[in-house]
């Protein structure tokens, strides 16, 4: 049996691979479409980030494909309908980059609420701004309020609470009676009533037509003044337009964005220049140890599906 795998993933759990398979690892095929799709034609696994588009076009050109592997949790590159009509077993890596995404959670928000830590250049070029850093606040004693409460959400509230936070979810697939409450200590709200209690709201739903700017002007008006915004989950979420109103009257206190409504972030987005925001490439999940996990858990779970077609 053959597995293609479109972008990149830890050369261990490929090796691992090459054991039981063969394997066709070329990263760069997801930037070269053409080549991409014709190395489909006798692959009987694709594995995949996000990127790699996996729709009807590209499942028209795999007529042996049984099985995709997600390295991360994002399905939204792929065209779920499509797979299910063929057949095609579609596996993400469910929870293996949990930590990484809540340690970026929770690493961004300390930073945008306490303030200091973006003054290097002024005080390198010998300013001595103390009065103004000296207003920074910490996250012990403040309310975190996470939209979504999944495997990343429940990890987020975990550390959230061991570092003296208060934590708030909303979830409507969560059940009122869901032991997940009394577990991670965060306690139920609808939306409205998260946002306007929260000091730092963190994002963790798919991109779906119903969550597509879910947090627009609105919802943006009803957070607390001096609030801070992350977005981990995609950008469609938010209406960046508004969160960059938002930002530059001073609304929020700040925002940290690691996926956008299209990546790359063109030139002239309205979210260039803006001091009190954080942007970084897509890489809230991604470390060297996530990398492993998420690229192990994938390895093992397409080898053994593969492996239990062949038997």
């Amino acid at each position: 049996m053959r597995i293609v795998v479109s972008e990149f993933m830890d050369q261990q759990a490929v090796a691992k691979l090459r054991t039981r398979f063969g394997v066709a690892y070329a990263p760069q095929l997801v930037d070269d479409r053409a080549a991409l799709l014709s190395q489909l034609h006798s692959a009987d696994a694709l594995i995949v980030r996000n990127r790699t588009r996996v729709d009807a076009e590209l499942l028209a050109a795999a007529p042996q494909l049984r099985v995709v592997g997600r390295l991360g949790v994002g399905l939204d590159n792929i065209d779920l309908t499509a797979c299910a009509a063929r057949d095609i077993q579609v596996i993400p890596a469910s929870g293996a980059n949990a930590q990484a995404v809540a340690e970026y959670v929770i690493a961004t928000a300390m930073l945008l609420l306490r303030g200091a830590y973006l003054s290097s250049a002024e005080v390198a070029a010998g300013a001595w701004p103390r009065a103004h850093l000296s207003e920074g606040r910490e996250i012990a004693g403040k309310t975190l309020g996470l939209v979504g409460f999944g495997d990343i959400g429940r990890c987020t509230a975990r550390l959230a609470v061991a570092l003296g936070m208060r934590v708030l979810a909303h979830d409507p697939m969560v059940e009122l009676h869901s032991p997940m409450w009394a577990q991670t200590g965060a306690a139920r709200r609808e939306l409205d009533a998260l946002l306007a209690e929260s000091d730092v709201v963190s994002l963790h739903v798919p991109l779906t037509p119903q969550t597509h700017n879910l947090i627009d002007a609105g919802k943006l008006a009803l957070m607390r003044s001096g609030a801070v915004l992350v977005n981990t989950a995609r950008g469609g979420v938010i209406d960046e337009q508004a969160l960059a109103a938002a930002l530059r009257s001073g609304q929020l206190g700040g925002a940290a964005l690691d996926v956008f409504e299209h990546e790359p972030l063109a030139a002239g987005s309205p979210l260039a220049g803006l001091r009190n925001l954080i942007l970084t490439p897509h890489v809230a999940g991604v470390t060297r140890e996530s990398n492993a996990r998420v690229s192990t858990m994938i390895a093992e779970k397409v080898g053994d599906f593969l492996q239990a077609l062949a038997t």
